[in-house]
C-alpha cells in the first residue's frame, strides 16, 4: 500500500539538492584514487584523472555534433575505455545512452536503433559492414562517429559526421555537467526472448546509483570470500552491452580500481591481461568461465588471485569444482535484464568455507541470497509468498528499488511483467530456511513428464560432475506417451571415454540415492560437438529444442519409471 503523505522535510534557503546521478560516482575517486588506472587491451592508459577530463571532451564533442539533452545516443563497440567513457558521459549530458547489443541479427539490430529512436551511433570500425546493410532499415536521420583502434585513426568515409580520438582532441575539457531530476532515463537496452521484437529496457540516474551503491556496500561486506576492496583490480567478461556489464564499471568507478577493459573477448587476450595487469575480480556466464580453463594458457597463468562472479545461467557443480581446484574464488550472482541485473549473491560462511572443494562446489552453486534491498520470493500464481522451507517451488518475483519500469513503449508486456505489484522472472526456485535462494529451471525449460516436474537445472548438474563432460544440455523432447521426456546433450572433454551407457549409470545412482526421481534419468543421451548459446553466451535452449526436437531413442512404451513421487519437484498451481 502506497499512500501520500504531505510532510516535506523543510528546506534551508541556501541548501543544494543532490540528486542521485552518474556525474556523482567520481566525487570520491577523483578526490581518493586520481592516478589509478583505465587500461585497454592495447596497452593505452589513462589515469582516473585523464579520463574525467576525456569524459568532458566527449560530451563537448558531442554537443558540438547537436545533441542536445533527452537524445539517443547508441554505442556499438566492444569492451574499451571508449566504451567505459560512454556510460558516463553521455548519461550525465542528460541524454539516454543505448548499449547495443551487437551480437544481434541484422534485422534485430536495425529494430532496436529505430525503436530507440537513436539519434547518434558510435560505432566501431568492425561494424561498418553491419550499417552499411541496415542503413536503409533506419527510419530517421542518425549522425555516426567512428570509433578506431588504429593509431592515428584513418579520417572516416561517409557517412560518419568524425573519428572518436580526433573528436575528443578538438573538443573542450571544461564541459559542465548539469543537475537534473535524477529519476531521468539514462539508460537503454534491448532483451531478446523466444517470441516477437527484441524489448527495450530502462534505467534512470537514481537507479543506477542505488544498485551501484548496493554492490559496493554487499560485496564489500562479505565475510571471507568474494569481497570488492578498493585494491582490487577489475575487468569484465560480460559485455558492455549486457544489463552495462552486470553494474560493475559503476561500481569499480565510485571505489577508484583500477579498471581493465579487454575489447573483443579471446582467450588467450583475457589470459594475458589477468597475468599482466594482475586482475582479481571479474565476472561472466558459465561458458566463457570453461573457455578460459579449457584454454592451452590457462596452465601457464595463475588464477589464484582471481575472484570470479558466475551468473546468467546455471553454474553446475562440475565447472565449479575445476574452477575451485585452479584457486579461483568464483560464486554466483542472480538477475535478470530487467532487474539492473543483480538480486541474489552466494557468499560463504567463514564455517563453510573451510570445507572442502567437493562440499563447496555443492553450495557455490546455490543461486545466493537476496542483495542488499531486495525483496526476493518465491510466489504462487496469485502472488502469495511461499515457505522458506528449501522444498516449494514457484515462481521467482523481485521488488527493489532499481527495477526497470516497464519495457519501452510496450504497456501489454509491461503489465505482464509486473502482474500482481511483484517482478516476475519466469524462473522456478525454492528457498530455504536460510534465505537462500535455489532456482531449479525456467518456466518455458522445465520438463513435464507423466505429469511429473523434471529440472533440467537438475539434470545438467548431475551430468556435468561426470569425469570426462565438457559441457552438458538438458531439454524436453515430444513423446507420444509421457508427452515429453529429457534428452541430455553432451559435449565430451578431448580425450574423454564416454558413453550414453555410463552417463545413464550414474544418473541411475543418482535416482537411487533419492537426488532425483527415476521417471528424471534420460531415455537418450547425445553426444556433440558444441551446443547452441545466445547473444550473451547462455545455452540457447530455443534452439536446441529446435534442432533435436525428435522423440528419444529408447521406446516409452510401459509404465512411467515413477515409483517415488513423493520426491517429485513441482511447480504449485
Amino acid at each position: 500500500m502506497f499512500i501520500d503523505v504531505h510532510n516535506p522535510v523543510a528546506r534551508t534557503p541556501s541548501a543544494r539538492a543532490f540528486p542521485l546521478l552518474l556525474k556523482q560516482l567520481w566525487i570520491t575517486p577523483l578526490a581518493n584514487s586520481p592516478a589509478r588506472e583505465i587500461v585497454y587491451r592495447d596497452g593505452r592508459r589513462f589515469t582516473y584523472r585523464q579520463t574525467w577530463a576525456r569524459i568532458a571532451r566527449l560530451a563537448s564533442a558531442l554537443a558540438e555534433l547537436g545533441v542536445r539533452p533527452g537524445m539517443t545516443v547508441a554505442v556499438m563497440d566492444w569492451d574499451s575505455h571508449r566504451y567505459f567513457e560512454c556510460f558516463f558521459a553521455i548519461p550525465m549530458m542528460g541524454c539516454v545512452l543505448q548499449t547495443v547489443n551487437v551480437r544481434l541479427s541484422r534485422a534485430q539490430v536495425a529494430y532496436t536503433l529505430n525503436h530507440a529512436e537513436a539519434d547518434v551511433v558510435l560505432a566501431n570500425a568492425e561494424f561498418v559492414p553491419l550499417l552499411d546493410a541496415i542503413r536503409d532499415d533506419l527510419t530517421r536521420k542518425i549522425t555516426f562517429v567512428l570509433l578506431s583502434d588504429a593509431t592515428p585513426a584513418s579520417p572516416p568515409a561517409a557517412p560518419f559526421a568524425g573519428e572518436y580520438e580526433t573528436l575528443l582532441a578538438r573538443a573542450s575539457a571544461a564541459y559542465d555537467f548539469p543537475d537534473f531530476d535524477e529519476n531521468t532515463r539514462a539508460t537503454t537496452f534491448y532483451t531478446t526472448g523466444t517470441t516477437g521484437e527484441p524489448k527495450g529496457v530502462y534505467y534512470s540516474h537514481r537507479q543506477l546509483v542505488l544498485h551501484t551503491l548496493a554492490i559496493a556496500g554487499w560485496l564489500g561486506t562479505a565475510p571471507v570470500q568474494g569481497r570488492l576492496h578498493r585494491e582490487d583490480v577489475y575487468m569484465p567478461i560480460t559485455p558492455m552491452f549486457h544489463v552495462h556489464a552486470w553494474g560493475m564499471p559503476y561500481a569499480a568507478t565510485l571505489l577508484g580500481l583500477k579498471q581493465v577493459y579487454p575489447g573483443r573477448y579471446d582467450g588467450a587476450t583475457l589470459l594475458r591481461l589477468i597475468r599482466d595487469e594482475k586482475v582479481t575480480f571479474s565476472h561472466c556466464v558459465p561458458t566463457l568461465l570453461q573457455m578460459l580453463l579449457d584454454h592451452p594458457d590457462s596452465k601457464l597463468t595463475d588464477l589464484s588471485h582471481l575472484k570470479m562472479v558466475i551468473g546468467g545461467s546455471a553454474l553446475s557443480p562440475g565447472l565449479c569444482r575445476r574452477a575451485l581446484e585452479r584457486g579461483i574464488d568464483v560464486f554466483t550472482g542472480y538477475g535478470m535484464s530487467e532487474t539492473c541485473p543483480i538480486q541474489t549473491v552466494l557468499h560463504l560462511s567463514s564455517t563453510e568455507a573451510a570445507t572442502s572443494i567437493e562440499q563447496q562446489a555443492e553450495l557455490r552453486t546455490l543461486t545466493g541470497s537476496p542483495f542488499m534491498l531486495c525483496d526476493v520470493r518465491v510466489a504462487d500464481d496469485a502472488v502469495r509468498g511461499q515457505p522458506h522451507d528449501g522444498v516449494s517451488q514457484c515462481e521467482v518475483v523481485f521488488r527493489s528499488p532499481w527495477l526497470t519500469q516497464g519495457y519501452l513503449k510496450d504497456p501489454a508486456r509491461s503489465e505482464a511483467l509486473w502482474r500482481g505489484g511483484y517482478l516476475h522472472s519466469g524462473d522456478i526456485g525454492s528457498i530455504d530456511s536460510d534465505g537462500r535462494l535455489r532456482i531449479t529451471d525456467r518456466l518455458k525449460d522445465v520438463i513435464k513428464t507423466g505429469g511429473e516436474w523434471v529440472s533440467s537445472l537438475t539434470l545438467e548438474g548431475l551430468i556435468s560432475r561426470i569425469p570426462g563432460v565438457s559441457e552438458v544440455a538438458v531439454i524436453a523432447v515430444p513423446d507420444p506417451k509421457w508427452g515429453e521426456r529429457p534428452l541430455a546433450l553432451v559435449v565430451p572433454q578431448a580425450g574423454a571415454t564416454l558413453t550414453s551407457d555410463s552417463i545413464r549409470a550414474e544418473l541411475e545412482q543418482a535416482a537411487h540415492a533419492g537426488a532425483i526421481g527415476t521417471y528424471a534419468v534420460p531415455d537418450a543421451i547425445r553426444f556433440v560437438e558444441s551446443l547452441a548459446k545466445t547473444s550473451v553466451g547462455k545455452l540457447d535452449k530455443k534452439k536446441l529444442r529446435q534442432l533435436h526436437a525428435t522423440a528419444p531413442a529408447a521406446p516409452s512404451a510401459g509404465s512411467h519409471p515413477n515409483p517415488t513421487p513423493a520426491t517429485a519437484q513441482r511447480r504449485t498451481p
